[in-house]
């Protein structure tokens, strides 16, 4: 037993314990909820309606969550900033990558966003009927990503990706991966850099999946920089690393 659990109390512990079950299973229950609609709906609904409701469903769904989550498992969501994107059309929102909570913190807030999410996502048993029908991009080739994230933007939606392309396992951050300023030159959208912090690395890539949580869980996000992608995209992600490293060393919690 940890010294912040002793001062909590023998039963700190167990609770936390429970606030991971609560967490993890009222999670799977969303997504099997929706699960058998979104898989009926996409086949049935024109793409743009299905695209819309699935992604709108989504936002709801995750909002309710972390709601739920705040409510009974001692979790703080810090995410005000991000209503600042709500309206907004056609922009690229690159974030760190810490947790695995860390899409369901954006799209919880971003009732127009596609996210760009690992391609096997796309076929799994909780989540992929959800993304399919909400017409998320799998990061399958370059070529793929860039031709399927161009085309979400020019219709308007906000594209979500993390270019250390997995979770942060070195941190502050993981290097760069150069897509998501190959898609903002490409596309001629700006690109708003978003930095996420926790209290503690909650489902990060070295914290397993049933190891309970540090509670109470703080999770901050805040807007950094907007960028308009005018160089190449190599010596831009360089540039953009940096930035991201500087504001992540010195962490503000406003």
């Amino acid at each position: 037993m940890t010294e912040r659990a002793r001062q909590r109390g023998p039963l700190w512990p167990l609770y936390e314990r429970l606030a991971m079950l609560v967490g993890l299973g009222s999670l799977a229950l969303l997504c099997l909820t929706w699960l058998p609609f979104a898989a009926v709906l996409h086949p049935l609904l024109p793409r743009r309606a299905g695209q819309w409701l699935g992604r709108r469903v989504i936002a709801c769904a995750f909002r309710f969550y972390l709601g739920l989550l705040s409510l009974l498992c001692a979790c703080r969501f810090e995410l005000d900033a991000l209503d600042r994107l709500r309206d907004e059309k056609s922009l690229i929102i690159v974030a760190n990558h810490p947790s695995l909570l860390d899409a369901v913190l954006l799209a919880s807030r971003l009732p127009n966003a596609v996210c760009v999410m690992k391609a096997s996502l796309l076929d799994n048993l909780l989540f992929g009927a959800a993304a399919r029908l909400a017409r998320y991009v799998g990061n399958g080739s370059a070529h793929h990503i860039v031709k399927r994230s161009c085309r979400s933007l020019a219709e308007g939606a906000q594209l979500v990706l993390f270019p250390e392309s997995s979770r942060t396992k070195h941190f502050p951050l993981d290097p760069l991966d150069p897509t998501a300023a190959l898609i903002a030159r490409r596309s001629g959208v700006p690109l708003q850099t978003v930095l996420l912090e926790f209290s503690t690395p909650y489902l990060g890539k070295d914290w397993p999946l049933w190891r309970p949580p540090v509670l109470p869980l703080r999770c901050t996000a805040r807007l950094g920089q907007r960028f308009q992608v005018t160089t190449e995209h190599h010596a831009f992600t360089a540039g953009l690393e940096q930035y991201f490293r500087a504001e992540l060393a010195t962490p503000r919690h406003d």
